[in-house]
């Protein structure tokens, strides 16, 4: 069922039910105020018999004249009757079976007055003391004219209802067509977008109602798709070069190799640069790898307490010992007085890992001589490693694609890696709830800040 036919039929069911709690309440009070009128009537007509019939000889003869006058003022279809307490039957006029029993005379009798219907005809009995005795008079009347404007009431109604229903219902999906036109106009917008146009954006996102907020939403959305559609066609290129480099450098040798006899030594050359560019794919199979294991739920990676600065003098030891002639040097912003506010969790071969490629990657881009500088900083709840190299900086638009694996900035084409290192970090960081950040500039160099959340507080005593 659509959205506009579900508006529509809650609408209508919210106004009918309105409408049938408003009618019933004016049928159900105007039939009580008819009713309760009417007896008040009866009551009347019930002292004035009395009057009449029981205290004629107590009262003068203008009382006597107007008593009768007034009992000659009859009720429609009235009926009048005078009973004994016995049961015995003084006085009967009109005619209608008004249900008189012992039973009911007795309980007339004790309660004075007494109310109740007859089928149509509504009764009225009171008990009656007289210098002649106690009697029970009781008077009825059918209220027809009153009965006949409630059923012409009820007919009102029901026409009036099912009048208002149609209008309602016409007016509801009128107003559901409305209410839906900004979300028909987003559907209309999202199905003109595909994987080729991904920068089109929807319009009436400027707005500040529900819909604009989710037009907003999906604009949110497309950024972050077109990016991704970004990232995946600069890591499948930057990957495919990166790939095809080594393989046709392998290929192109052996070839050369096999198209003539040729010395052992050339052999030995030939070799020896196929197990190098084997190597380089080994490398970026690895690569890619760990890549796969970062980005793998963190709920199955098996974590411990660490001292996050020991983590970074271990990854400095590791990157020393692969780069013998470089230069890294490592000092506290500003030492805690708490060392176990340097305590981080997570899992330390993957830490290890991101630390090391950052560290390796201000060895590579710094100049030699240069070195690199890193600096640990502990925060109210985190605690960082700035790392600082003096190379030639990566341009803002470049900056965008650092965390794309396999991308690599055109100013450093002509030093050797990957394009690995950064977003495996990154992935390694996420995973522990943490995160990096580049900020460069031109021929001034590159700051690389990993952060991570401290652990100390959640250390079980």
């Amino acid at each position: 069922m659509k959205i506009r036919t579900k508006l529509t039929l809650q609408f209508a069911s919210i106004f009918a039910l309105i409408l049938v709690l408003f009618s019933l309440v004016i049928y159900y009070f105007t039939s009580l105020y008819r009713q309760n009128d009417f007896y008040n009537r009866i009551l009347q007509r019930a002292y004035v018999a009395a009057s009449h019939l029981l205290e004629s000889d107590e009262v003068s003869e203008e009382e006597r004249q107007q008593n009768l006058i007034s009992f000659y003022h009859e009720l429609p279809l009235e009926a009048v009757r005078i009973y004994r307490l016995n049961g015995e039957l003084l006085f009967s006029k009109g005619e209608g079976k008004l249900g008189v029993t012992p039973q009911r005379l007795e309980q007339i009798a004790q309660k004075k007055e007494l109310q109740y219907e007859q089928g149509v005809r509504q009764v009225v009995g009171v008990y009656y003391p007289d210098n002649q005795g106690n009697f029970v008079v009781l008077s009825s009347s059918i209220d027809a004219y009153s009965l006949r404007k409630l059923q012409h009431l009820k007919t009102i109604l029901i026409v009036g209802f099912l009048g208002s229903m149609v209008v309602v219902l016409i007016a509801g999906w009128g107003f559901a067509r409305q209410a839906m036109r900004p979300i028909t106009k987003v559907v209309s917008e999202v199905e003109k977008i595909n994987a080729s146009d991904l920068h089109r954006r929807l319009s009436d996102a400027d707005g500040k109602d529900e819909v604009s907020v989710l037009a907003m939403t999906f604009n949110k959305l497309l950024d972050r798709l077109e990016l991704a559609f970004e990232m995946q066609n600069t890591f499948v290129s930057n990957a495919s070069h990166e790939l095809r480099t080594p393989l046709t450098a392998m290929i192109g040798e052996l070839e050369v190799a096999l198209m003539k006899p040729r010395g052992e030594e050339e052999y030995q050359r030939v070799l020896q640069s196929t197990l190098e560019d084997a190597r380089l794919l080994a490398e970026l199979s690895n690569g890619l790898l760990q890549i796969a294991q970062a980005s793998m739920d963190a709920s199955k990676v098996k974590q411990t307490y660490l001292r996050f600065d020991e983590l970074v003098w271990m990854a400095r030891e590791q990157a020393l010992k692969r780069h013998a002639e470089a230069r890294i040097d490592i000092d506290f912003a500003q030492f805690p007085d708490d060392e176990d506010r340097l305590i981080v969790k997570g899992n330390e071969a993957l830490l290890l890992i991101a630390v090391l490629n950052v560290l390796e990657n201000a060895i590579k881009f710094s100049p030699s001589g240069k070195g690199a500088t890193g600096q640990i900083v502990v925060q109210d709840h985190e605690v960082l490693l700035k790392v600082r190299d003096q190379g030639v900086g990566i341009t803002q638009e470049d900056l965008k694609h650092v965390f794309v694996p396999f991308f690599r900035a055109e100013n450093v084409r002509n030093i050797t890696g990957h394009g690995i290192g950064l977003p495996l970090a990154e992935r390694i960081l996420k995973l522990h709830r943490g995160a990096i950040t580049v900020d460069s500039k031109i021929n001034e160099g590159t700051e690389v800040t990993i952060k991570l959340p401290q652990a100390y507080l959640f250390i079980p005593s």
